[in-house]
């Protein structure tokens, strides 16, 4: 689809980008029924909408001028979610609209805001950012808003969901009446329905994407692998598709550090993403992919919104998204503005059929498949090497000088040889992995127990994950009990009320015999029952549920939460209760960090329905609460 007529310059920096032919968001956008409406753009991630609504307020902008006038206050404002996202916009803008006048000014977190209340004194004509950066210049009456003439909202399901609603709601407020309003959404779910009733006027809504087919320039492919190979699937993944630029996604920035660190090791040119690295930091990280200095990055969902690298075109899906609105956002960093992108998912044998379900939610088709092995690998590496080395160079006379120079010394079959382990030497060594049948992984399992635990008996303890049961407190507590030492525990597994771990059969009867003597020696322990388990925790937890929640557990008593002690939260009683000040409610804080589904003593409970916590911020009456 070719463009049609546009100002001249816009025409001269489209055509300076090898902007040959417009995708269908940008040529929609510009058909005779949208001039001047507002507009719901339903447009997949890496559409090219950021230039397509960059092209739709040109007639806000410039009228029919070639160069934008000078004004006192901004005449464009463009919302999006996330810092990368803002900066991405408007390094585009500024190119689209450099040869016209343009001035973009970027307002997000992070940044200086003193720089930025000077960028939008200077004379802006463009102003980006983020809702709460907006929100705050708004109020301290650095951003002026009367002069609008158009206002765009990109990614608006992103900014909602990220608790965005009030920030919007203020700034678009804030707006003159007939200021156009341009909504760019992937999804539209209700929330984006209401906010276009309430801020847009006869909106056009235009949808760009198949709903009977995921991204069309995604090739999806799920891996399974079991979970002690997940790091050595990632690591032959990488080698196998030798990927310009990957992205590597996983769901904490604890797995994001541990993921870096590991790659790192072995060899990769690799940088991190996360919630833990300062604006500065990332900007870094970004400007090593985009120089080639990496070419691996390992992000969390959030700090990789709004990235953008022409040159991306693997997604890996180390840890599994948590549904699939999060698949597409996260693999819609490739496959960009028609180029061709790969999105890997690695699957653990018992989630596949969770996976599965969540391609079909998504219309997505995945080719199913083992990750690549050794083998594999090596003749990949053999094919890249010789279509490199038969490519047509120039070449200049100093290479034919060395050249000579080497054909003096070695043969050519010498040379060819030492070319090519040169050229593999620089390369990481891909890992041997389990074949994906049920012999090879239950040789493997068998093979990565410790020795010693061979043959193992399993114990039981009366708590569990409700009691904020943890192995740091758990090992040292087994080795007071049982006089065994950390070296003679096997596997613990925790359970929501009870705790399993494992004890080598030749010291299993002294151990027995010790815990049992040592119950409720020591005051300062907390009463726990250990007891020898017959069956392991996956046949217990499997009779557990069986009789129900509010059944006998096994060894013949229900296990009740215990009270604030030592070895549970960590914190000794007060005197005046846990709920005086400066105290805290027992099990106020798990040991993992995370709110517990259960209720605190003598509180609320942790979250509403789903078991989430509760939003924070001030308290609303419930006379002008707004509709969640």
């Amino acid at each position: 689809m070719t463009f049609p007529k546009l100002p001249s310059t816009l025409e001269a920096a489209l055509a300076e980008r090898e902007y040959a032919s417009a995708t269908k968001v940008q040529s929609e956008v510009l058909q005779p029924e949208a001039a001047g409406r507002d507009l719901v753009v339903s447009a997949q991630t890496g559409s090219g909408k950021t230039v397509a609504f960059g092209l739709a307020m040109a007639e806000q902008l410039l009228g029919d001028d070639e160069r934008i006038r000078f004004a006192t206050a901004p005449l464009a404002l463009v919302i999006a979610p996330t810092r990368e996202l803002a900066l991405q916009v408007s390094r585009e803008l500024a190119w689209l609209y450099g040869k016209s006048g343009g001035r973009v000014a970027t307002c997000v977190g992070g940044m200086n805001p003193s720089q930025e209340r000077k960028s939008l004194r200077s004379g802006a004509s463009i102003v980006v950012g983020t809702p709460g950066r907006l929100r705050d210049h708004l109020e301290r009456g650095a951003l002026d808003l009367s002069s609008l003439a158009a206002v765009v909202l990109d990614e608006a399901d992103e900014m909602l969901d990220m608790g965005f609603r009030e920030e919007l709601e203020e700034i678009l407020d804030a707006t003159p009446e007939g200021r156009r309003t341009l909504l760019f959404s992937a999804t539209m779910p209700k929330p984006i329905e209401a906010l276009a009733r309430r801020y847009q006027r006869d909106a056009l809504r235009i949808a760009t994407i198949n709903e009977g087919r995921g991204h069309g320039d995604i090739e999806y492919q799920a891996v399974t692998v079991s979970p002690p190979e997940i790091e050595n699937a990632v690591v032959n993944l990488l080698r196998y598709h030798e990927a310009e630029t990957a992205i590597l996604f996983c769901a904490t920035r604890e797995k994001v550090r541990h993921l870096h660190s590991t790659l790192q090791e072995r060899g990769f040119a690799v940088v991190a993403l996360s919630g833990e690295h300062s604006q500065s930091e990332r900007n870094q990280a970004l400007q090593a992919l985009r120089d080639k200095r990496a070419r691996v990055c390992v992000a969390t969902d959030v700090a990789a919104r709004g990235i953008d690298l022409p040159s991306l075109s693997l997604v890996v899906h180390v840890e599994i998204p948590r549904d699939a609105e999060a698949l597409q956002h996260r693999s819609g960093r490739t496959g960009r503005a028609g180029r061709k992108g790969t999105a890997v998912l690695i699957v653990p044998f018992s989630r596949r059929k969770r996976v599965e379900s969540m391609l079909r939610s998504a219309k997505i088709t995945a080719e199913w498949t083992d990750a690549p092995d050794r083998q594999a690998i090596k003749t990949k590496d053999r094919e890249r090497l010789l279509e490199k080395l038969l490519q047509p160079v120039e070449v200049e006379d100093a290479d034919r000088d060395l050249a000579d120079r080497l054909l003096q010394e070695k043969t050519p079959a010498e040379i060819a040889a030492m070319l090519v382990h040169a050229h593999r030497s620089a390369m990481p060594e891909p890992e041997d992995l389990i074949a994906n049948t049920p012999e090879a992984r239950k040789a493997a399992q068998q093979e990565r127990h410790r020795p010693g635990f061979e043959d193992t008996v399993w114990f039981r303890m009366d708590i569990g994950r409700r009691q904020n049961a943890d192995p740091r407190w758990i090992l040292p507590l087994l080795c007071r009990r049982g006089h065994i030492t950390r070296n003679e525990i096997g596997a613990i597994r925790i359970g929501p009320a009870e705790t399993f771990f494992q004890i080598p059969r030749t010291i299993a009867e002294k151990f027995a015999d010790a815990a049992a003597r040592t119950a409720g020696a020591d005051p300062d322990d907390e009463p726990v029952t250990i007891t020898q388990s017959e069956t392991g925790p996956r046949v217990e937890a499997r009779t557990n549920r069986k009789r129900g929640p509010n059944s006998d557990n096994a060894g013949g008593f229900r296990v009740k939460p215990k009270s604030n002690g030592k070895k549970f939260d960590k914190a000794k009683k007060r005197k005046d209760g846990p709920n005086a000040a400066g105290g805290k409610p027992p099990y106020a804080k798990p040991a993992n960090g995370k709110p517990s589904g259960g209720k605190p003593a003598g509180g609320k409970p942790n979250g509403g329905k789903s078991g989430k916590p509760f939003k924070s911020g001030k308290p609303k009456s419930q006379h002008n609460r707004k509709p969640d």
